[in-house]
């Protein structure tokens, strides 16, 4: 939870102050005392503090956020990056050539400046750059690269693919590729074999032909990520790709019970951050459940070294989370209502579970529908939220939620007094009084009572999941109670009585009449079918 100088920024800010969008875009930039980093949202409050004309704002866009958020902000952003192409910030120019690549309607003169700017970043020694000038379309490679910055290339050569493949350490060729198309085919090559063995290998197989090269491009990286990624270094796809399945591989292993040494638990924590800052969300939700020290569903977890930091855990599963994994979402929500978190809040706790049980999340969705039956007092749509969250649950094989369902709303006898009548619902009487057949198919469906069937709003009544049996108003000795829709075929049918009440005022003061005025109309048309021995029954 934001503290109170963070909580006066984001008033500020969303009343459209400058400055404190400004302030507000830093704090998801780089991490306030309480707000956890996030570059969607940075991204989103400094485009708006430079509409404003805050220079600082599109200086932070280009040199910190990288192509991996920029692409989703769509055409608008490309100005931000132009201009601080424009003021020299190599990182910028790097984003920018990639947006000019993916928006068709950019026109020749950004992409003139776009490729202007990648060549002099790419003369500046980023690799990076170097990169993206070897396949851009239509342009030649860049110029040759100095011996004061080599570019690395995930690969040197086929000679990688050998010594990954004997599980030895590969070894730098003096013998460079050609050119940068050559070290592409050559990485594409070691991709694809090391994409079969993902496929066709057990985990062994594959760590057995990848762990090798992972070790040796995590010493290529940078070992302070946090200040690489601020100074413009970005991980390749195919890279954060290798790294996630590294960690994924050393993982299933350790859960299955083999022993990692002392050199396979350090590839694990350095291929998962790696794998997290490449932006993979997978590594993201593990590497935060490793700094919280549990697993998926809350629970404690012994192994792993170091403290327990809330902080960076919060930060890792949020963004794990952006990405659409509503295992870090549930996760959140137990670190919040953890009581020796610092920042402990049941509110955040709450609105956590909330969007993990929107994304699907079982354990999540049993956990709404508890809550919001226990608080049923505090809301009358409460019981109608438990009820849905707990069908959702239900649906995915929870024995809990469906044990709680019965509770909440239990199914009534196969065989009530509308099933019998049924039978004796004549075209006669669907011709004349058609809203009193269909109260009897609705009794019948849903096992209501005579006076419930007789005085119930079909079109309030009618939740989506389940019906809201509420007829106290009018008839005093009942009780409100749900009743479930449990079947296609019932809601196929409570669509089609709905729609012949969908021009008709239920209420008492409606065509209908009174209890009195219904039962009676009931009555005589039993008597008339059946005589009085239904009647009595």
């Amino acid at each position: 939870m934001a503290n109170r100088e963070e909580l006066g920024i984001i008033r500020g800010a969303r009343a459209g102050d400058p400055s404190c969008q400004l302030a507000l875009g830093r704090l998801y930039l780089f991490g306030g005392a309480s707000l956890p980093m996030s570059m969607p949202t940075a991204l989103h409050w400094l485009s708006r503090a430079a509409q404003q004309g805050q220079e600082e704002a599109w200086r932070l866009i280009g040199q910190h956020i990288s192509f991996e958020y920029a692409q989703h902000g769509g055409e608008a952003v490309l100005e931000w990056y132009e201009r601080a192409s424009d003021a020299g910030l190599l990182p910028a120019a790097v984003v920018l050539a990639q947006l000019v690549q993916q928006t068709a309607t950019a026109s020749a003169a950004l992409r003139g400046k776009a490729w202007r700017a990648l060549q002099a970043a790419a003369q500046a020694g980023m690799p990076q750059a170097q990169r993206l000038l070897a396949g851009w379309p239509g342009m030649a490679p860049a110029a040759p690269r100095s011996e004061a910055s080599p570019v690395r290339t995930p690969v040197a050569g086929a000679s990688t693919v050998a010594a990954a493949s004997a599980g030895n350490p590969p070894q730098r060729s003096d013998s460079a590729p050609a050119s940068l198309a050559d070290a592409a085919r050559a990485a594409n090559a070691i991709n694809a074999q090391l994409e079969q063995a993902w496929q066709d290998l057990p985990r062994r197989g594959f760590l057995a032909q990848a762990q090798a090269l992972a070790r040796t491009l995590a010493q290529q990286a940078p070992q302070d990520l946090e200040a690489a990624r601020a100074a413009g270094w970005q991980l390749e796809t195919p890279q954060s790709q290798l790294f996630a399945r590294c960690a994924q591989a050393l993982s299933e292993l350790a859960d299955s019970g083999a022993a990692l040494d002392a050199a396979g638990e350090a590839d694990l924590q350095r291929f998962r951050e790696l794998a997290a800052h490449g932006g993979d969300r997978n590594a993201q939700l593990a590497l935060g459940l490793s700094f919280a020290r549990m697993n998926c569903e809350g629970d404690r977890m012994p192994r792993g070294n170091g403290a327990v930091n809330f902080k960076r855990a919060i930060r890792w599963l949020t963004q794990a989370g952006e990405q659409g994994l509503a295992e870090a979402w549930f996760a959140l929500s137990r670190i919040y209502n953890k009581p020796e978190f610092s920042q402990r809040s049941l509110l955040e706790a709450q609105a956590c579970l909330e969007r993990a049980a929107d994304m699907g999340h079982s354990g999540a969705q049993l956990e709404c529908g508890i809550h919001a039956w226990r608080t049923r007092r505090g809301g009358e749509q409460n019981d109608v939220r438990a009820a849905y969250w707990l069908q959702k649950a239900a649906s995915q094989g929870s024995a809990e939620a469906q044990a709680a369902l019965e509770r909440i709303a239990p199914a009534g006898p196969p065989e009530s007094w509308a099933s019998t009548l049924l039978p004796l619902l004549t075209r006669e009487l669907l011709s004349s009084q058609p809203l009193l057949a269909a109260r009897i198919e609705l009794a019948s469906l849903f096992q209501l009572s005579r006076a419930e069937a007789l005085l119930l709003d079909v079109k309030a009544a009618d939740q989506g999941h389940c019906l809201v049996i509420d007829i106290r108003a009018s008839y005093g000795r009942s009780k409100r109670r749900l009743v479930l829709i449990r079947s296609a075929q019932q809601r196929q049918a409570l669509d089609r009585i709905q729609r012949q009440f969908e021009q008709i005022d239920c209420s008492l003061a409606g065509p209908e009449g009174n209890y009195r005025q219904r039962l009676y109309r009931f009555k005589t048309w039993l008597i008339s079918v059946a005589g009085g021995d239904l009647l009595a029954a």
